[in-house]
């Protein structure tokens, strides 16, 4: 149990008075005390050290006694106005502060989220709220949530005599690494470039054991960031963001040390200020760490959802499932109506729950024809995912339909007519980065999606942050190199693979991912007899519906696959499920292989793949996961699926 008390250990500093003599100017150093808070976990393992050492706030966090983050720095600067030629409106709380209390206290907390990686979570953390004042004044509080495997923090900013407008010009907060230290990470896009000007888009390949002092390609990293220190690993992201904020990215700040970075100015085609505007007090979104000897806190943490709220209530009671989708093989020729029917009596024969349905349609199939659909689609018992354009001037896209998710009138109108119609959910693509119109435009398609019964999934975008259970009927987001690149070039097939061995360590740690896999075409054509070669095994592609967690999974399989795929393939991609109710982690290593579980149910799913060119060998304990002395295992060179009895 943390201890009740808020007793501060307060540090004398030696040599109270310095005098030096610089270009004729005499500086008098003045003494100082320094104020110190030792924060542990509930089950004292982990330890945050706070202190305002010289009159900056800094933290450092041990695990075990060993230091994961060094000490590191904290504050923010803000200004009534985002005119930076006006010195006089700055508010700096990044020095000069003292801290006066920390108010400690223990937090529980249970919740269910089917979305998730975990559906029942009950949690228990450590919670500080230190008090820092300036000139007399409180100016900041700066909260710590400390449970036996995460630490987050973020600041409350305080209104300055009467102010209760302003914008955050920067945060201090920073990630100081031990030496010795390696990086997983992705390089954030460069605004305006890539396909039709959309990224940036989270869309970039990993960087994989590279040494510190790097900086992407110059815009530094997306999150979730992973770091292998001497004493376990690390990963920092953040949660909680809506359009309050902007999304951050990570910099590195030379060396060890990485800070919050705010997005690009060049994002949204320099549209906006990549400044947080923000009303007074303000609470920002929290930086979250998480820390462990091995991957198994990473894989498995629920820090992204615990210390976020819902926002609102769900118009209705949102299902889950299975779903199929004919763009991923047969691109935007596929989206008409005659295919889009044999992807509907496909999609009926496998029961699945949805079809998505891409981009042109209505403009290939036309919005009567549209209705028709989605009435052949009832009465298959299969609902419609529809495929817009997140428009704006951000973007080159031209891909429709466009105009109808970017103002509000248009897109409840819409919304509308997709409720009349039975339609399930929409498929929002190609945003135009992190600022916070942006970050306002995907809160605002969410609520009014939430109105009319929709569910949502984004593509083109940022990184979801707390959103599963933020918004009841949001569903998950890209924000990886994901299938479709598959389709496009031979080089990512090659690669699949060692890709797959990354996300279960970084992208899906933090949020569902929408990747559109698990195909069983030999080749990415719909005649599965041209274009890119698959070069991994059918047991890979049946492990990776498992291994890539989203609540709504709109796999690439193919109407051609109930003739010319394995049997068992195909029972085994009828059964799996997309909700879970557990995940554990039991080995693996970012970019060679991964092994873990997920019950649904009674059921577990133990799942492998490996990038290895040669057969990996691990001893499984199955025992665990089922009473059988030799349970049934689809294995390959590449992968092992076992589900339990």
């Amino acid at each position: 149990m943390p201890s009740s008390s808020m007793s501060i250990t307060f540090l004398a500093m030696k040599n109270h008075t310095r005098f030096v003599l610089i270009l004729g100017f005499l500086v008098v150093g003045y003494s100082f005390v320094r104020a110190e808070k030792r924060l542990n976990s509930p089950d004292g393992k982990m330890t945050v050290i706070m202190s305002d050492d010289e009159g900056k706030p800094t933290y450092e966090v041990l695990r075990n006694g060993k230091t994961l983050i060094e000490r590191s720095p904290l504050g923010v600067k803000w200004r009534t106005t985002m005119d930076l030629s006006k010195d006089n409106n700055l508010e700096d709380l990044t020095q000069g502060l003292k801290m006066t209390s920390c108010d400690e206290s223990l937090q529980k907390d249970e919740y269910w989220l089917r979305t998730w990686k975990k559906a029942h979570i009950i949690t228990e953390a450590t919670e500080a709220v230190c008090h820092f004042e300036k000139d007399g004044r409180q100016v900041l509080d700066i909260i710590f949530h400390i449970t036996n495997n995460d630490v987050a923090y973020r600041y409350k900013i305080l209104p300055k005599r009467g102010t209760l407008a302003g914008a955050v010009e920067c945060e201090a907060s920073g990630f100081v690494f031990p030496e010795g230290t390696t990086t997983f990470l992705c390089p954030q896009m460069r605004p305006m470039t890539g396909f039709a000007r959309t990224a940036p888009s989270y869309e970039t390949s990993y960087t994989l054991d590279a040494p510190m002092g790097q900086n992407g390609w110059g815009g530094g990293y997306t999150f979730p960031c992973l770091f292998k220190t001497p004493a376990g690993w690390v990963l920092v992201s953040e949660t909680g963001t809506d359009g309050n904020y902007v999304g951050c990215r990570l910099l590195n700040q030379g060396g060890a040390h990485y800070a919050i970075g705010f997005p690009q100015e060049g994002e949204m085609n320099g549209l906006g200020s990549p400044y947080p505007s923000i009303s007074l007090p303000a609470e920002t979104p929290w930086r979250t760490i998480t820390l462990g000897e091995t991957l198994a806190p990473i894989v498995e943490t629920t820090i992204a959802n615990d210390l976020v709220r819902p926002k609102y209530v769900a118009s209705k009671e949102y299902t889950y499932g299975k779903g199929s989708w004919s763009w991923i093989i047969g691109m935007d020729g596929s989206c008409n109506f005659d295919e889009q029917k044999r992807y509907i009596d496909f999609t009926a024969a496998m029961g699945y729950r949805s079809l998505l349905v891409d981009a042109l349609w209505d403009v290939q199939i036309g919005y009567e024809k549209m209705e028709e659909l989605a009435r052949y689609g009832r009465e298959k018992g299969v609902g419609l995912f529809l495929w817009y354009n997140s428009n704006g001037s951000w973007n080159d896209a031209p891909q429709s339909p466009r105009n109808k998710m970017d103002r509000s009138a248009a897109r409840r109108k819409e919304m509308a007519w997709m409720q009349r119609n039975g339609i399930l959910g929409i498929k929002v693509d190609f945003f135009g980065g992190d600022k916070q119109p942006v970050m306002q435009l995907y809160e605002d398609i969410l609520t009014d999606a939430n109105d009319f019964g929709l569910q949502v999934i984004f593509h083109g975008c940022t990184l979801p942050r707390g959103w599963e259970r933020m918004y009841p009927n949001y569903v998950a987001s890209e924000a990886v190199l994901a299938s479709e690149n598959l389709h496009f070039g031979q080089g990512a097939c090659d690669h699949e693979a060692e890709n797959a061995c990354i996300h279960p360590f970084i992208r899906n740690t933090v949020g569902s991912m929408d990747f559109g896999g698990s195909t069983l075409n030999k080749r990415y054509n719909a005649d599965n007899n041209s274009g890119t070669i698959r070069k991994t095994s059918d047991v890979f592609a049946l492990a990776t519906a498992v291994l890539f967690q989203s609540s709504v999974q709109h796999f690439a399989l193919a109407p051609n696959n109930l003739e010319d795929a394995p049997e068992w393939a195909i029972q085994f991609m009828k059964d799996v499920p997309t909700t879970w109710d557990e995940t554990r982690f039991i080995d693996g290593y970012p970019g060679k292989y991964v092994i873990m579980a997920r019950r649904h149910g009674d059921k577990w799913y133990v799942v492998g793949v490996t990038a290895d060119k040669t057969p990996l060998k691990k001893k499984i304990n199955f025992s665990e996961f089922t009473k059988q002395k030799k349970p049934a295992v689809l294995e390959a060179e590449d992968a092992i699926v076992f589900v339990s009895e």
